[in-house]
This record gives structure tokens, C-alpha cells and sequence, in this order.
């Protein structure tokens, strides 16, 4: 019976804590996203060849990571949580979640 109680109590302290995590830039897994640039990008003269390629994805995803920490304070709450949800998926990158933040910041500023 204690247990029932708990379960709730803790799911309600988890659902809590996400607003306030959706308002830090997100550490993204870019593993899959990269990996799957890489493979496509391979050729076969290709120097370096995928591994590269990745390492390559990788520091170009930090970088725009790096970008977005400057701008990230001109973004609603709103506009970070509902984009950063999108891109808690399989193939996550900053590219995207820069990208779906500026274009609802540019909607939002369409709208006013």
C-alpha cells in the first residue's frame, strides 16, 4: 500500500522538474544523428572516411550548440520547451532545435 502512495508522489516531483530542465540547453545524444551523416557522406574515396565524418558532424553540433547558448535568453519558455520536446527523439541535433526555435520565435514575433 505505501508503495502506491510513493509512485505517484515521485512521478508528480518528475513531472515537476521538466519545465524547469527545458529552460538549460538540453545535452543531446548525437551518436545516432551523426553516425547516420556519416554513413551517407561516406564514399569510397573518401579520405578519413566515416570516422571523420563523424568527428566532423560531432564538432559542427557543438558549435551550434556553443551559438545557441548566446541566443538561448531570447527564447520563451514556451518556444524552448514545445522545441526542445521535439527533439528528445532517436536523431537529435542542435541544428534542429536552432531551427525550430527561430522559427517560432519569428512566429511569435509575427504574431505580436
Amino acid at each position: 500500500m505505501r508503495l502506491l502512495i510513493t509512485v505517484p508522489a515521485a512521478a508528480m516531483l518528475l513531472l515537476a522538474t521538466l519545465p524547469a530542465r527545458s529552460q538549460q540547453i538540453p545535452n543531446l545524444n548525437l551518436d545516432p544523428v551523426c553516425r547516420g551523416i556519416a554513413q551517407q557522406a561516406a564514399t569510397p574515396g573518401e579520405i578519413g572516411g566515416p570516422d571523420l565524418s563523424f568527428r566532423r558532424c560531432v564538432k559542427s553540433e557543438m558549435a551550434m550548440r556553443h551559438r545557441l547558448a548566446g541566443k538561448w535568453a531570447t527564447y520563451t519558455r514556451q518556444e524552448k520547451t514545445n522545441c526542445i520536446g521535439s527533439e528528445t527523439g532517436g536523431f537529435a541535433s542542435y541544428t534542429d532545435l536552432a531551427t525550430c526555435l527561430q522559427m517560432a520565435k519569428r512566429a511569435r514575433q509575427f504574431n505580436q
